[in-house]
C-alpha cells in the first residue's frame, strides 16, 4: 500500500520485529509442522529422508524438528548464505531436481510460489508427502496433481492421495495450504502470545504518540521488542543479569536497555 500511495496512515511492520520473526517462524513452526504431519498421517519419520524448501527462520525451525525426530534433513535454497548456514549446521544442501529424487517429506517454507511443481512430483518416491507451512497455496503446484492425476482419493478431511499417470502416488496435505493450520491447530499460545504482544504495543505507540511516525511503514523500536521479551521471561522461570553503571558505560548502551544496535541479527 505504501508503495502504490495508498496507505494513508503510519503502520508498523510487526512482523519484522525480533520476537516475532524469531520466535514465532523459527519455535512455533517447529512444534506445530509436525503436530500437523502426524495429526494428518501419523508417519514414523525416524529415518525418513525430509526434504525443507528454504532455510530462512520458517525453514530453521522446520528443519530442527524433523531432525530431532530421526529424519535425514535435505535443504534447497536460493540465498548463499542461508544456504551455508544450513550446510555448516551439517544438512545437504542441493537443487530440488535432486532433493525430489530422494526425499519422502516434503515441507516449503519459502514464501515464493511454484517451489515443488509437476515435474518434480512425477519424480518423487512412492507415497511422498508434500505440505506447506510457508504461504499460501502457491508453493506446491496442486492444481497440476488435480489436473494431471488420474485417480484421487480423500483419505480424511485435508489429506488427498493422488495416483500419478507413472503408476505412483503423492499424499497431498490441505491442499497446498498452511498445514500447521489445516492439519492441526497452528502454533502453541505461549509463542502467540509474543506475536500478538507485539501487536498491542506497536498500536499503543501508535496512538500515545501522534505525530511520531509519519506515514509508511515501520519496525517496532529496539526497547519495546526487548520489552516484548522481558514480558514473557518469568513464565520461563528466566533470571535476567544486570549491567553494573562501570559495565553500561563501557558498552555504551542504557542499563535497562536498548542493548543492541537496530541492525543487529540476533
Amino acid at each position: 500500500m505504501f508503495k502504490n500511495g495508498t496507505l494513508k496512515v503510519p503502520a508498523f511492520n510487526v512482523n519484522d520485529s525480533v520476537t516475532k520473526s524469531k520466535f514465532d517462524n523459527l519455535y512455533g513452526c517447529r512444534e506445530s509442522l509436525i503436530d500437523g504431519i502426524k495429526r494428518a498421517t501419523d508417519v514414523m519419520l525416524a529415518g525418513k529422508v525430509a526434504v525443507v524448501c528454504g532455510y530462512g527462520d520458517v525453514g530453521k525451525g522446520c528443519a530442527q524438528s524433523l531432525r530431532a525426530l530421526g529424519a535425514r534433513v535435505i535443504i534447497t535454497e536460493i540465498d548463499p548464505i542461508n544456504a551455508l548456514q544450513a550446510a555448516m549446521e551439517g544438512y545437504e544442501v542441493t537443487t530440488m531436481e535432486e532433493a525430489c529424487k530422494e526425499g519422502q517429506v516434503f515441507v516449503t517454507t519459502t514464501g515464493n510460489k511454484d517451489i515443488i511443481t509437476g515435474e518434480h512430483m512425477q519424480h518423487m518416491k512412492e507415497d511422498s508427502i508434500v505440505c506447506n507451512i510457508g504461504h499460501f497455496d502457491t508453493e506446491v503446484d496442486v492444481k497440476w496433481l488435480e489436473k494431471n492425476a488420474v485417480n484421487k482419493v480423500n483419505i480424511k478431511p485435508q489429506v488427498d492421495r493422488y495416483e500419478l499417470k507413472n503408476g505412483r502416488h503423492i499424499i497431498s496435505l490441505c491442499e497446498g495450504r498452511l498445514v500447521n493450520l489445516g492439519c492441526a491447530t497452528g502454533h502453541a499460545s505461549f509463542v502467540m502470545s509474543n506475536s500478538f504482544t507485539n501487536q498491542v504495543l506497536a498500536q499503543i505507540e501508535l496512538w500515545t504518540k501522534p505525530g511520531k511516525y509519519p506515514v509508511g511503514v515501520h519496525v517496532l523500536p529496539k526497547i519495546l521488542d526487548e520489552e516484548v521479551a522481558r514480558l514473557h521471561l518469568d513464565h520461563l522461570g528466566v533470571k535476567l543479569t544486570k549491567l553494573t553503571p562501570d559495565q553500561a558505560k563501557y558498552m555504551q548502551v542504557p542499563i535497562e536497555g536498548p542493548y543492541k544496535a537496530d541492525h543487529y541479527r540476533y
